[in-house]
């Protein structure tokens, strides 16, 4: 009877232990949901554009994470751009994570449901990482969905030539740059200083004039309801148009196109005076105007041109069977530490504040720049945004009607006559 007693508790023992496994993995398989890899070997395939350097930080990565093997592919911006928006509307062929350049992002916003909402994941317990206004430009209007984590921006700030401004008179240092230029009229004065003594345009393009205004702007072309409103009262897309023709009509502007070979042979010669550029600009200087090396300085620009230009968002596109992972990896990439390396290693300005305090940030000297700390220059810009700009789903072909109409006026055209007909084509464009 006592062995009978015995045989029937052990059994009961060994059943409630079964069963509380059981549970236990019915609850793990149940957290792990989301993450179909969960411990498994899987391949991350990651889409970029341009020289990113993240090749070297994704075998990092893959030596932490030996289950996770990263399929990298880096193809031209508007190449990159449209394959994606291609893949992502067919809903098949998108990647795992894919990076989008800041004035794209509102295009593919209009597609919400094709994206993971990174908040689902933690997103929000690593807000502090990052600039507000970087990462208010990842969300959502409304703020409940995170579209990508920040990671280079594009603090702006004024590139000159010591040796123009020498000849011209003014100063060459860069404390004494940045007080002399501290508003939109002194800057003016300091281009006429240029032009009347070396006969040099002191900003190369009227595109770049006209984006000294157009950048600061919280609200661009476009509201977020999908309005026109460059050409409402008050607007800052007229404010800058109109700065761009004074320039131009007082010939202080010259006609060199971004990353044309003429422009590029203008920087090395120094045939303008100022860029009005972002901190990514000094990675191309330094590898494509050997001739300018030592000559180039930086200074802060006005409060009224303080602004951001260019950066990119990683995002993770709905259709991956791996969120988690996906997640998991561009959180790590856009950590300070290895954002300050994308920075050392390919000029990738750091959206992460923590950077710009870290020893290796702040005596970063620049042989390019005659030895000036320029990443210090460019952390205190950063600092000085303090909004998101929203530009809306089609900026980039309103923004180039705006850009055709400086063209022509540039060759001669009626200023007025140019603005009231690229108005009318940008509400075609809005309308269809």
């Amino acid at each position: 009877m006592k062995s009978t007693k015995r045989l029937f508790t052990l059994s009961l023992v060994l059943f409630l232990a079964f069963f509380l496994v059981a549970c236990s993995n019915g609850d793990k398989d149940e957290s792990s949901k989301g993450d179909k890899s969960s411990g498994k070997d899987i391949t991350l395939n990651f889409w970029t554009f341009g020289a990113t350097g993240y090749e070297e930080l994704i075998k990092e990565y893959e030596k932490e994470h030996p289950n996770v093997k990263v399929k990298f592919k880096t193809s031209e911006n508007a190449d990159h751009h449209d394959s994606l928006f291609t893949a992502m509307s067919a809903g098949t062929g998108a990647p795992d994570i894919a990076m989008i350049e800041v004035d794209q992002l509102d295009r593919f916003k209009q597609a919400q449901d094709r994206f993971v909402n990174l908040f689902e994941y933690g997103a929000e317990d690593i807000q502090d990482r990052y600039q507000d206004w970087a990462w208010n430009t990842g969300q959502s209007v409304e703020g409940d969905f995170m579209f990508g984590l920040p990671t280079d921006i594009g603090p702006k700030a004024l590139y000159y030539r010591t040796d123009v401004f020498e000849e011209a008179g003014l100063p060459t240092d860069p404390d004494e740059v940045s007080t002399l230029i501290d508003s939109p009229e002194a800057l003016k004065d300091a281009a006429i200083a240029v032009k009347e003594k070396t006969g040099k345009p002191f900003v190369d393009s009227m595109e770049m004039a006209y984006r000294a205004y157009l950048d600061a702007a919280p609200e661009t072309h476009l509201n977020p309801e999908g309005e026109l409103i460059a050409d409402k009262e008050g607007s800052l897309v007229k404010k800058a148009y109109d700065f761009a023709v004074e320039l131009n009509a007082e010939g202080l502007v010259g006609n060199y196109e971004m990353w044309t070979p003429e422009w590029a042979n203008a920087v090395n010669n120094g045939d303008f005076a100022v860029e009005l550029g972002p901190g990514w600009l000094k990675g191309w200087m330094e590898g494509n105007a050997p001739d300018a090396s030592g000559l180039f300085r930086v200074a802060t620009l006005p409060s009224e041109f303080s602004a951001n230009w260019g950066g990119s968002f990683l995002t993770v596109p709905a259709e991956t069977d791996h969120p988690e992972e996906a997640y998991k990896f561009i959180e790590w990439l856009t950590s300070p530490e290895n954002q300050l390396e994308s920075f050392k290693s390919h000029g990738l300005f750091p959206s992460a504040p923590e950077v710009y305090e870290m020893d290796e940030f702040k005596t970063n000297e620049d042989e390019f720049f005659g030895g000036q700390v320029t990443s210090v220059v460019f952390g205190e810009a950063a600092n000085d945004i303090t909004e998101a700009v929203y530009k809306g789903e089609k900026y980039v072909s309103v923004n180039n009607e705006i850009l055709t109409a400086l063209t022509n006026v540039q060759e001669g055209a009626d200023p007025d006559k140019e603005w009231d007909e690229a108005i009318q084509r940008a509400e075609d464009l809005v309308s269809r």
